[in-house]
């Protein structure tokens, strides 16, 4: 008797055992798709800017990731209905149609943007899913918007993720940035600088408006643009075929990367950094596109550029070449360098 209790106990101990091995390899199998599922880097690359999950609650610029999650997914909300609904607000953002009214009336209505349709889709079927990061306040911030009451507002959808997020640094396991694979490392010193040129760019012509936002970039974006260089230990620099600033006129070998990513956003693409290896270094290119806000000092005279606009533009840069854009055109890349 005394052997089969003893038998018994070694079974239960190991089937418990291995139930919690398989929990903890499931669980890690899980944070390692999530990690790999295609929207995630394009969330990175292409709404981090202004949706960022590190930026803090009063120094930013839009709402989180997470917020816009739980603002368009509720327990009725099908995926299909999820990527759609993305969809309808990417191709035409507008005050009328908004869901998060809070937003609007702080940030604004958000820039219209152009994006591969496939784009959009990847990043929202990877929202739907999983759990995505979020500001360490913002959970504090949901709840007194909402109630105290967790999990009973918006955002518990049918994916996998139940429109939960985790916190910053908290997500899925962490790669070291010189691991990565040289264009993912090029992109992310890229998309480091444009976030601090974007922040306070944006944020300068929320508060002060469009001629003080010249006056920024006059005086601010090379500053800016270096100290990033000296934080990344890279080289970043960007520059153009039309610049503003005649220190930012792309060489021969960069208009013709250039001309490559005007071909790439022509045909609907989503646009992948050019690799170029030297012998102990290595360049990584990758474009910079026009939305509706960059119109207002980069797009027609007369139509988006307004008069005091282009009067201060002609004052500050007498050579500007920097205008005639509609949205989504190449407007220069970025040039990084960094050793091997």
């Amino acid at each position: 008797m005394r052997r089969l209790l003893a038998l018994t106990f070694f079974s239960i101990l190991l089937f418990s055992c291995n139930n919690s091995k398989n929990k903890t390899y499931s669980a890690f199998d899980k944070a390692m798709e999530a990690n790999n599922h295609p929207g995630k880097k394009l969330m990175e690359i292409n709404c981090y800017t202004c949706h960022s999950p590190s930026a803090t609650e009063e120094n930013r610029i839009g709402p989180p990731m997470i917020a816009i999650k739980k603002h368009y997914i509720d327990n009725q909300t099908s995926k299909a209905e999820f990527i759609d609904n993305m969809q309808a607000w990417i191709k035409n953002p507008n005050a009328k149609d908004a869901k998060m009214f809070g937003a609007v009336k702080r940030f604004g209505v958000m820039p219209k943007q152009s994006f591969p349709e496939a784009t959009i889709e990847k990043i929202a079927d990877y929202m739907f899913d999983f759990d995505i990061e979020q500001p360490e306040w913002f959970d504090d911030h949901y709840n007194n918007e909402h109630g105290k009451g967790k999990g009973q507002g918006k955002g518990q959808g049918k994916g996998q993720g139940m429109g939960n997020g985790i916190k910053k640094n908290m997500q899925q396991p962490q790669t070291n940035i010189e691991d990565l694979p040289y264009a993912e490392r090029g992109l992310k010193y890229a998309l480091a600088t444009k976030a601090v040129l974007g922040k306070n760019l944006m944020g300068t012509i929320q508060k002060k408006g469009t001629l003080e936002a010249l006056a920024f970039c006059n005086i601010k974006a090379y500053p800016l643009t270096d100290s990033m260089s000296v934080v990344q230990n890279a080289v970043i620099k960007r520059v153009s075929d039309k610049p503003r600033n005649q220190n930012n006129q792309a060489n021969a070998k960069e208009l013709g990367y250039i001309n490559t990513f005007k071909n790439s956003i022509a045909n609907n693409e989503e646009a992948s950094p050019i690799v170029k290896e030297l012998e102990s270094s290595v360049k990584v290119y990758y474009p910079i596109t026009t939305n509706t806000m960059c119109l207002q000092c980069h797009g027609k005279p007369n139509e988006t550029i307004e008069n005091s606009t282009l009067t201060k533009i002609k004052s500050l840069y007498p050579n500007d070449k920097a205008i005639g854009y509609n949205t989504n055109e190449v407007r220069g890349i970025w040039s990084v360098t960094f050793e091997k």
